[in-house]
């Protein structure tokens, strides 16, 4: 008995997936071409489309690229940027990365993205904003099915979602993984940091519950990441993450990031060359990219610059996105940070630069800064080496693993763990002989063929055929 009712559950269930992937059909919103043939739809899931950090241009570079080599399909974007129109978002694009659409696309504005913000749960974050991306996946998933998605933000626990009750293909470029073994590890050795608070890092029964907690949420994780058909991670840290959680190491591809290199390659390196003695930082307003060690580093440098000449030459540039209201505020706190360590007057703060003033900051700066701990890649770090600054990044993550790494034999960059070391490393930096700098401005440089847009173009595109072609086929038969 119990054998045929779960006969007759499997049955039922499949059916009623039918029945959900054919209404969902019958009302997905259909794109014709000139000959009235069906255009087949590649959905991108992005709800914070208009942010302007690293994630946001993989996403139009990987539109660009699917458009150049297949001018057929309708790209989709669902985005939660109700406030702007889908004129200013494409002008956003072009603005701060310079890239242009060969193709047009569609946006589908989501309402129900504050399902997915931090602010909305103060408890079990990861866990709420997970299953908060499953009340926006189904917003998007009835308002428009594409034939292919592709989750470039993150949010693994819709592609599940997509895939079985949509019918969709399905794949994901993952930035960084919602959770990791170093995650575990600090709230197992019971380290407080901005995900890991004090009151349950010196508690060790709250440790040893949080620690449940991750695992279990690290399996769901794994389960909905693996139902990825292509896998796209963004560095060797991530890569070796992800193949650990999701366990599909045969479908899983690193393809770093597409880094504007042309751009800032054309400012040109000089031996002789007399920039200002100007640090700049360049990243969004976030706790994780830790801007305050930041300025506790550059505090700690120009505290050992007494006898050094006049402090008030040197300079610390924080330049970036600032996304929401909660972005604002962390900057009012780094600069009321400033003002408490006496260092306000030279601390400037650049919002949400254009991408031509962005470039001059960079080509302007001796110094290009990076302090996140286990940054999944790192596009500025890659940007500043291409502007010709010396670059000092985190010792961990994208930058030490891919990145800031030996070339030819030769050092790109100099790398830091904590505002001791940072500072020492800026000392290094600015006491270094112009033909040393030089040597390493350089070298660094020549290491980035790697990061270009030209091989994530080729390389993404290629990873996408056999899915994207087989859409073609599957729209001409319809």
């Amino acid at each position: 008995m119990m054998v045929v009712s779960g006969v007759l559950f499997i049955i039922l269930f499949t059916l009623l997936i039918f029945m959900i992937r054919t209404l969902l059909k019958r009302r997905s919103k259909v794109f014709l071409d000139a000959d009235g043939k069906r255009r087949p739809t590649v959905g991108f899931f992005h709800p914070y489309c208009n942010a302007g950090g690293g994630g946001e241009r993989v996403l139009w570079v990987a539109i660009r690229s699917l458009q150049k080599k297949y001018p057929s399909i309708q790209c989709v974007v669902y985005t939660g940027d109700n406030d702007a129109t889908p004129e200013q978002i494409l002008a956003r694009a072009r603005q701060r990365f310079n890239v242009v659409l060969p193709g047009d696309v569609h946006f589908v504005y989501l309402q129900s993205r504050d399902w997915v913000e931090a602010s909305r749960y103060p408890h079990l974050t990861l866990l709420g904003q997970s299953l908060g991306s499953l009340v926006l996946g189904v917003e998007a998933l009835t308002s428009l099915t594409p034939d292919m998605f592709i989750d470039t933000m993150g949010y693994a626990f819709t592609l599940p979602l997509f895939r079985y009750l949509g019918g969709c293909r399905v794949a994901a470029y993952v930035h960084y993984p919602t959770i990791s073994t170093d995650m575990l590890e600090r709230v197992t050795q019971r380290v407080a940091a901005h995900n890991n608070a004090a009151f349950i890092s010196s508690s060790p029964v709250l440790s040893y519950i949080k620690v449940l907690y991750y695992r279990l949420f690290a399996a769901m994780y794994g389960l909905a990441g693996s139902r990825s058909e292509v896998v796209m991670v963004n560095s060797s840290w991530t890569y070796d993450h992800i193949t650990s959680l999701w366990q599909v190491p045969s479908r899983t591809h690193i393809l770093y990031p597409p880094c504007n290199i042309s751009e800032f390659t054309e400012i040109p390196i000089s031996l002789d060359e007399k920039k200002p003695k100007q640090i700049i930082s360049v990243s969004q307003f976030r706790p994780e990219k830790d801007q305050p060690l930041q300025i506790r580093a550059f505090s700690n440098f120009l505290n050992q610059q007494k006898d050094k000449g006049d402090r008030v030459d040197y300079k610390l540039v924080l330049a970036g996105s600032c996304r929401n209201l909660e972005d604002e505020g962390r900057v009012t706190s780094l600069r009321e940070l400033a003002k408490k360590l006496g260092v306000e007057d030279q601390v400037n703060f650049q919002l949400n630069v254009p991408f031509s003033e962005l470039k001059q900051l960079l080509g302007n700066s001796m110094i290009s800064l990076h302090t996140m701990w286990n940054e999944h890649f790192g596009i500025g770090v890659v940007e500043g080496m291409a502007a010709g600054a010396v670059t000092l990044a985190h010792d961990s993550g994208g930058p030490a693993r891919d990145i800031v790494v030996p070339f030819n034999g030769r050092p790109t960059g100099l790398r830091a763990t904590d505002e001791e070391s940072y500072a020492a490393a800026m000392a290094t930096i600015f006491d270094m002989s112009d033909e040393d700098r030089y040597q390493l401005r350089q070298n660094a440089r020549d290491s980035l063929d790697r990061f270009s847009e030209e091989e994530f173009d080729r390389a993404f595109t290629g990873l996408c055929e056999p899915i994207v072609d087989g859409l073609g086929k599957c729209c001409n038969s319809c």
